[in-house]
């Protein structure tokens, strides 16, 4: 007969282990539907787990570990809630915008009830729309305004954020590697670590591809991160107090900038920066005759300008650009970039102080062939329509860094940003389902129609699949559509509410009480 001191010390080391058991286990149980076989706590029905004596379980929606006569083990929940705590991670490093709404929504469906526990890292501690950064290169917004503290988020929308660049990782042991960071004193503020994961998200975005062209990589600015569209600013208004205070005559090419690349970005940089590099000007520059001294040239491979819009949208932009001015260069392939202009295949020289690329993209190159996931040339991760990597169903990728098929075309889903912001919508539904046990959904990707914004001066674009029907506008209407984005994303970060209250009433957008970044 078990005396109570030894049923006691049975106790203790029955619930030693299971800690140790419980520590060990993962939340997919929570995404898998298995019979109640094997050894303890393995996966079972639903989102429970079963003891082999069928008397023992995990409820994971209490979770409390439970025994047949109703009694609870707050040792071992504490444990269980320890090894639910890396349930999902969303990684960017790129400032791709769907990983933020993805982690806030989330954070506010499964982190807030402790459903999930939802991390996401990036190495910037700031979000910022990516579509604004040719409107902070050329000056016409102000950076700060428009930043987003990645903790003060994390804070209000319950998931937790790591400051961090993903460098490496391990599928085996369902790892990845972050890179330690330092300052710019070269002082060291967090070492090299690791990260558990369960279901990892990548959506690390795209960088500019300058097709190791000669120079591009030294001379030419891209316009990939805040940063340097904030280093392209601050150069274009040095060049201009430079010219302001020389003695000498301003040279030819002194003023002159350079966009290679005239897809969105770039046509829309052209037009913002006809506009505010004169209004530097008039700020007192009166040494400067924008007319005379300023030039900005627009150049591309391709026989037209958009090359990936519909020839109608770009027509309309080559004249409303022709009107400002601007130089458009098509068939014009960029051989060199060189310190003080720009070569050309022919052997032409343009000269410029300043050169933007603009042209094409491509997904960070860390990615290629990452612990044996798939990539294709351009180091986009292969998946599949469920948005699974090819080789890892615990791995997903979404955004430009994802090279998703497309079925009914010979191309995949396209690197834009409403690709990105359905594969968001569409990635939330996903990780739900799978959470809840439910059969996976496959990606189907809609064409909407394309916006380009040329500053102050007009806004031009497509709509399609309305009614049927295509639309072509531009004006007051088109700024509406391109201004209706940036409210869609707002509205994803601070709710629908807040987001409406602040087109009426400037300040509501909420902000930290001290400075995070």
């Amino acid at each position: 007969m078990k005396t109570a001191e030894n049923q006691g010390s049975a106790d203790t080391s029955r619930e030693a282990e299971l800690l140790s058991k419980a520590a060990e286990f993962s939340f997919r149980a929570r995404m898998d539907k298995k019979t109640n076989e094997g050894p303890i706590f393995e996966r079972a029905k639903g989102s429970v787990v079963w003891d082999v004596n069928g008397k023992e379980y995990i409820d994971f929606n209490s979770g409390q570990m439970c025994s047949a006569l109703g009694h609870n083990h707050p040792t071992v929940t504490a444990a269980i809630k320890q090894a639910c705590d890396t349930m999902l991670h969303a990684h960017s490093s790129h400032y791709n915008v769907k990983e933020i709404e993805l982690a806030t929504r989330l954070g506010e469906s499964l982190g807030k009830s402790e459903g999930a526990r939802i991390t996401l890292v990036d190495r910037s501690r700031t979000h910022i729309w990516k579509p604004l950064l040719h409107s902070i290169a050329a000056g016409d917004l102000r950076r700060s305004q428009q930043e987003l503290d990645y903790l003060a988020q994390a804070h209000w929308s319950h998931f937790h954020y790591r400051n961090g660049e993903m460098i490496g990782l391990d599928r085996v042991g369902r790892t990845i590697t972050l890179a330690a960071l330092v300052d710019e004193d070269g002082r060291e503020i967090t070492p090299q670590s690791s990260l558990a994961y369960d279901t990892l998200v990548i959506a690390v975005g795209s960088v500019t591809n300058d097709f190791g062209t000669p120079g591009a990589a030294k001379f030419a600015i891209p316009l990939d991160t805040p940063e340097q569209a904030s280093r392209f600013n601050r150069r274009l208004v040095n060049a201009l107090l430079r010219a302001q205070s020389q003695h000498e005559p301003i040279r030819p090419g002194q003023l002159h900038v350079a966009i290679i690349g005239a897809g969105a970005t770039g046509a829309e940089l052209a037009a913002e920066l006809h506009h505010t590099a004169r209004q530097i000007i008039a700020y007192g520059l009166d040494k400067i005759d924008p007319e005379h001294d300023l030039r900005i040239v627009l150049i591309d491979a391709a026989d037209r300008i958009l090359p990936a819009l519909p020839a109608r949208i770009a027509n309309a932009t080559h004249d409303l650009l022709d009107k400002l001015g601007v130089e458009v260069r098509t068939g014009a392939r960029v051989a060199e970039v060189l310190p003080d202009g720009v070569k050309l295949a022919d052997g032409q020289i343009i000269p410029s102080e300043l050169v933007v690329w603009c042209a094409g993209v491509r997904a960070p190159a860390f990615l290629r062939a990452i612990d044996g996931l798939e990539t294709n040339r351009i180091d986009q991760l292969l998946v599949r329509r469920t948005l699974q990597t090819t080789q890892d169903d615990r791995v997903f990728a979404m955004g430009d860094c994802a090279s998703c098929p497309r079925p009914g075309y010979p191309e995949p889903v396209p690197p834009r940003a409403q690709a990105a912001h359905q594969m968001g919508e569409f990635m939330l539904r996903q990780l739900r389902d799978a959470i809840a046990g439910r059969p996976l959904r496959e990606f189907t990707y809609r064409d909407f129609g394309s916006l380009v914004s040329l500053g102050k001066y007009s806004t031009i674009g497509s709509l399609m699949g309305l009614i049927g029907r295509n639309f072509f506008i531009e004006g007051y209407f088109a700024r509406l559509a391109y201004r209706s984005l940036y409210q869609m994303h707002e509205a994803a970060l601070h709710g629908r509410f807040r987001t409406l209250l602040g087109l009426v009433v400037p300040g509501v957008r909420p902000a930290p009480t001290v400075k995070l970044h």
